[in-house]
This record gives structure tokens, C-alpha cells and sequence, in this order.
């Protein structure tokens, strides 16, 4: 008898099971997996490399900051960069200038001239307006980390003088989530007990 009991229970249970997968288009297969969350826009950010004493109001890389930039050009050569946004400022279109190269990017330019927030707001904008693919920004120590808020990232002090190795990444996810993540890159910058009060550069 019980097993009689249990043969009826799983026929009705594959009748039932049949009839709602032709009412209801699979219903009784297993869930599929939910797809995994997509990164809409990869940004890298970095400061200009090592700049020069002179001119004082624009200077040139040093040869240290000139091996930095191209450090920065391996780092990111398969990181799928399609655009590239510097200041105005010579030191940050040098940094960026080997990977450009390499890539074949005309870079653009998001001038800096008044307050560094409206340039963090404005480079933000820029970056969202690029077509698909990740974008590389070069900025100062008192402007990435304020294009990283702008973007939706958390609040974060001014890089310190001495700093030239991070390599910020910023995910904006297309749920609205924003991650940040910092590794390095080239050289590593020395260690400086005064760091955070110095000037920005």
C-alpha cells in the first residue's frame, strides 16, 4: 500500500509539473543563474607623473616621470582604454601621451582653471559622455580625488606631494553601484613622513 501511495504521489506530481511546463514555459526546470553584474564604465585615474622645477607655470616631466608615463602606457595596454582626458597642463598630456600613442587615442582635454570641484564635475561629465570602453584620466593631487567623488566614489584627502605611483580604478556599474579599487604602477614613491601637508601640485 505505501507503495502504491508513493507511485501516485510522484506520477501527479509529473503530471502536474508537465502541465505547468506547457501553461507556463519551463516552469519546472531549475532557476537559471542570475547573470553576473556588468561593469558600464571602467575608469582609470592617475596624477601627472614627476614634473620639472621650470617653467614654474607649465613645466615638462622629469626623465623619472618620462619612465613613469611609459610604466603607465604597459600598465594599461590591454585594459581596453578608448578615451583619454588630461588638463590643459603640459605634465598631464605628457603622462598620458605613450599610452595615446600606443592606442592610437587623440586625446581630449577638460580645461582646469578656476575651482577644482566645477573641473572635478565637468571631468566627470566628459567621462560619461565617451563612447563604450574604459577611459584613462590624468589629473593633479588636489583634482582625482575629487573626479573620484564626482563620479560617484567615496570622499578622499589630496595625494600627498611625494605620490606618483597610485592608479586609481573606478567601476560604474549599470545598476548604479560605484567601486574603487587603488593598486600602483612604475616606481614605486618614496616614503615621506610629512605626507598630507604639503601643498597640492
Amino acid at each position: 500500500m505505501r507503495e502504491l501511495l508513493r507511485s501516485i504521489v510522484r506520477r501527479r506530481a509529473i503530471t502536474l509539473c508537465g502541465l505547468a511546463a506547457t501553461a507556463l514555459m519551463g516552469a519546472c526546470t531549475p532557476p537559471a543563474a542570475a547573470p553576473a553584474p556588468v561593469a558600464a564604465r571602467t575608469v582609470y585615474l592617475v596624477r601627472h607623473a614627476e614634473k620639472g622645477a621650470e617653467p614654474a607655470a607649465d613645466p615638462p616631466l622629469t626623465p623619472a616621470g618620462q619612465a613613469r608615463a611609459k610604466a603607465l602606457a604597459i600598465a594599461l595596454a590591454d585594459a581596453g582604454v578608448r578615451s583619454v582626458l588630461t588638463t590643459q597642463l603640459l605634465r598631464t598630456r605628457e603622462t598620458a601621451r605613450p599610452l595615446a600613442e600606443k592606442l592610437g587615442i587623440q586625446g581630449q582635454v577638460v580645461g582646469v582653471s578656476g575651482a577644482a570641484r566645477e573641473h572635478a564635475q565637468a571631468v566627470a561629465a566628459a567621462v560619461k559622455a565617451q563612447p563604450a570602453g574604459a577611459v584613462l584620466v590624468v589629473g593633479h593631487s588636489n583634482t582625482v580625488p575629487l573626479i573620484i567623488e564626482a563620479l560617484g566614489g567615496p570622499a578622499m584627502p589630496m595625494i600627498c606631494d611625494s605620490q606618483y605611483a597610485n592608479l586609481f580604478v573606478v567601476q560604474l556599474w549599470a545598476d548604479g553601484k560605484v567601486t574603487l579599487a587603488r593598486t600602483e604602477y612604475g616606481a614605486r614613491s618614496p616614503e615621506d613622513a610629512s605626507c598630507g601637508g604639503m601643498p597640492p601640485k
